[in-house]
């Protein structure tokens, strides 16, 4: 009878809007997960993952977008109307104490970590800890500054792997809060429905990766989706982070020599919730790709393969491949052009045999069925749900962006702000980093330090640097000044648009930068159905705008 409960309480939604289960079909893996049992002597994560994996794979993604733009809340309601939603998992470990010093409206963070403690009951005193440690009861005085959070420097863990190598953990109490974080957003966003949930990471933040790719785990994330380099690395980690093995990922070094070896951020997850826990069911992982070649290399090798993939295209929010063919101007700068050139070739994807979703441009139901009829199993969707009722976006900026693209003003450019040095889309919204006024009021500074690139000190120990750091900083460290010119702070930046931006000493608000793709036309078309004297609309609403495709089809 709990097997069959089980069974039961997974199969709530067919992904892609396809409605309920059927009885018939419920039986049929319920038999399945009978066999399993008794041939592996009751092995519970196999017979999730093979009634998992039973389930159809959803046509709609909603994007992980930004920092909390992607939110649980968002994330939910997709799932429970049959698509995956994907909360952002960008920046967590700011976000949660953040709210918790916003008074945790809600209780909903208290109640996601008291279920880490009864799950892991190894993690239940460090995480309450953590919950003690930056709650404030009715929230922050306005205008008070938030409590910082430790920045995410590293140490090397002694006699860990064999030479020149070396492994390289974050304080532990960061680990706490990056499991932990990650853990809260995904549970938050399963709770109480059978519907599908993944996660978004960027490839390029490293040092809370490990971590956070587990807190996902131990909440049962289905999907790991991300982006931003090339995550060869995650399926392996997946794999190993799902048994509480330990798992490492290569980090990138400035200054290093042939001699220096490998540099590896480290998990180690027995150390947090001991060496009796279960295995876990491993989340499918979808690389989010703009080329044939990284797609064929991933696909090449079994220890890289991923799941599928999400093919974007140039015109997706957020950050983005360069151009294929790169020209500067006077002062060295890149000039981004996009060309057909950079389009990736989606028949030479499709023969790779892999599940994959288009994304950039088509969240239109016309767009929609041209991906459908390429071989796609469907798209993902995000400027469209960024700009809904129920995202994480401060609703201030939300209103502004809408009224906006509804005038027919707003333009979406790309920018090299980005300090990864990868292009990054901006809406070019008055009030925001994308106001050069409020650009230049700005003093540089770097206080988060998730977009710090390592380096290799003269003393053999990694240091830390960001293009958006003061100048003099940055140069002392060994980066050319060139690196700098037109550089923001995201971090910063990012956390302000989804409402949680730092205030200075001197009173200074730190401004929003807003990231949305270049097609804003289904926005357009959707506010253009509401009713007389309606400025927004939700997320349900936005995907009805794009299910009646498959509902016509399906």
């Amino acid at each position: 009878m709990l097997l069959q409960h089980f069974i039961i309480s997974i199969g709530f939604f067919v992904p892609g809007g396809r409605g309920f289960f059927l009885s018939r079909e419920i039986g049929r893996i319920y038999n399945t997960a009978k066999q399993v049992c008794r041939g592996r002597q009751g092995d519970a994560v196999d017979i999730k993952e093979k009634a998992m994996n039973s389930r159809p794979d959803p046509t709609l993604i909603s994007g992980g977008m930004g920092v909390r733009i992607s939110c649980w809340s968002l994330a939910r309601i997709v799932s429970m109307m049959g698509a995956l939603g994907v909360v952002s998992g960008t920046g967590l470990e700011l976000v949660y104490p953040r709210t918790l010093q916003n008074g945790d409206p809600g209780g909903h963070v208290r109640r996601a970590f008291d279920e880490l403690a009864r799950r892991q009951p190894a993690l239940a005193e460090p995480v309450n800890r953590l919950f003690d440690n930056y709650y404030i009861k009715g929230g922050k005085e306005a205008g008070k500054p938030y409590k910082p959070v430790p920045v995410w420097k590293l140490s090397r863990v002694e006699g860990y792997g064999r030479a020149p190598d070396s492994f390289w953990e974050p304080a532990r109490e960061l680990q706490i809060l990056s499991i932990a974080a990650n853990f809260a957003e995904v549970w938050l966003a399963k709770e109480g429905h059978g519907g599908f949930v993944g996660i978004n990471f960027l490839r390029k933040i490293e040092r809370p990766m490990p971590c956070a790719l587990y807190g996902a785990i131990l909440a049962g994330v289905d999907y790991v989706v991300m982006g931003a380099g090339n995550p060869s690395h995650i399926p392996g980690m997946l794999r190993l982070l799902s048994r509480h093995e330990p798992a490492s990922m290569p980090l990138k070094v400035y200054g290093t020599r042939s001699d220096s070896g490998e540099f590896l951020i480290l998990a180690r997850p027995r150390a947090f919730v001991g060496d009796r826990s279960a295995a876990l069911p491993q989340p499918k992982f979808l690389a989010i790709v703009s080329s044939f070649g990284l797609a064929q290399a991933l696909a090449a090798d079994p220890e890289t393969r991923p799941y599928g993939f999400v093919v974007e295209g140039p015109s997706a929010g957020g950050h983005n491949a360069p151009p294929s063919k790169v020209r500067f101007d006077d002062q060295r700068q890149p000039i981004l052009v996009y060309t057909e050139h950079d389009q990736a070739d989606i028949g030479a994807i499709a023969a790779l045999g892999l599940p994959f979703w288009l994304a950039g441009s088509y969240a239109s139901p016309q767009r929609l069925r041209q991906a459908l009829a390429c071989g796609a199993v469907g798209i993902q969707f995000g400027t469209l749900a960024a700009l809904s009722a129920q995202s994480g976006m401060k609703p201030e900026v939300r209103a502004q962006a809408l009224r906006m693209i509804s005038g027919g003003e707003l333009k979406v450019t790309d920018t090299m702000v980005s300090p990864t040095g990868f292009p990054f889309k901006v809406a070019q919204l008055p009030g925001t980093l994308a106001d050069k006024a409020v650009y230049q009021r700005r003093k540089r500074i770097c206080d988060i330090s998730m977009l710090q690139a390592n380096y290799l000190t003269a003393e053999g120990k990694l240091g830390y640097r960001c293009p958006a750091e003061p100048v003099d900083s940055f140069i002392a460290k060994g980066g050319r000044e060139q690196n700098t010119a037109g550089r923001a702070c995201l971090c910063n930046g990012l956390l302000a648009s989804a409402g949680f931006a730092q205030i200075r000493a001197d009173g200074y608000m730190e401004p929003a930068i807003v990231t949305l793709g270049e097609d804003l036309q289904p926005v357009r078309d959707l506010l253009a159905l509401l009713p007389p004297g309606q400025d927004n609309y939700t997320i349900g609403k936005a995907l009805r705008f794009l299910q009646k495709i498959i509902k016509a089809e399906g």
